[in-house]
């Protein structure tokens, strides 16, 4: 069974779904919130599998709630379900850890499939978003512009550290990476971040370019 929490500042709207997702033989809904403050700590008491997320509310924003949950609860996937397609929350709700992006529009049972996945570790997204993301995404800068790696600025990293970028330069998941390692998830992205910072790159692929550079991966 996995369970549920809503999220949506109106009440027909979180009663609708919250009907249709309880006729699903494996889903449950065990608790609604009408604002991202109320959500995380309906999050906290509740400990729901997937969390469906909305974006514009009172209180506390999808975007920031998103956030606040992913980072205090990485086990918890949280998936944007909303009628706005605006490019800025797409992008932003991602990177806040949002393991998906749905509008209200979809047919119900393919809501209900996304659950499915999103629970599973997949990224869902509604048809035609991820297109729209990319296509507003800058091009990545030539291999040759980006810093070449040296051996004193990989000796500051810890060996765990190390560990992780190898690991990223195959092209491994956050969760690849905690099974291959033995930690959490959340230990995982907490070692991104410091590598991002110590390396002074920008995301994840220039991060892989870097441990190929470095280790010939």
């Amino acid at each position: 069974m996995i369970s549920l929490l809503l999220v949506d500042d109106q009440p027909l709207i979180r009663n609708g779904i919250k009907a249709m997702l309880n006729l699903e033989p494996d889903l449950e809904v065990i608790g609604t919130a009408d604002n991202g403050e109320t959500a995380v700590e309906q999050v906290e008491a509740l400990q729901p599998d997937v969390v469906l997320m909305d974006m514009r509310m009172p209180v506390m924003d999808g975007i920031s709630a998103t956030q606040i949950i992913t980072e205090r609860f990485p086990s918890i996937k949280v998936l944007v379900l909303t009628t706005f397609d605006d490019d800025k929350y797409i992008s932003d709700a991602m990177r806040a850890g949002a393991k998906g992006y749905l509008l209200k529009d979809m047919p119900s049972e393919e809501l209900a499939q996304a659950i499915r996945f999103v629970q599973k570790g997949y990224t869902q997204m509604a048809p035609g978003l991820l297109e729209k993301i990319i296509a507003k995404t800058p091009a990545a800068a030539p291999v040759s512009q980006k810093k070449a790696p040296d051996q004193q600025e990989l000796s500051t990293l810890t060996n765990r550290e190390q560990e992780v970028l190898r690991l990223l330069g195959i092209g491994a998941t956050n969760r690849e990476i905690a099974q291959q390692l033995y930690i959490s998830e959340g230990t995982v992205k907490t070692h991104v971040t410091h590598l991002l910072n110590r390396l002074n790159l920008k995301n994840r692929a220039q991060l892989a370019i870097y441990a190929n550079s470095a280790y010939g991966s």
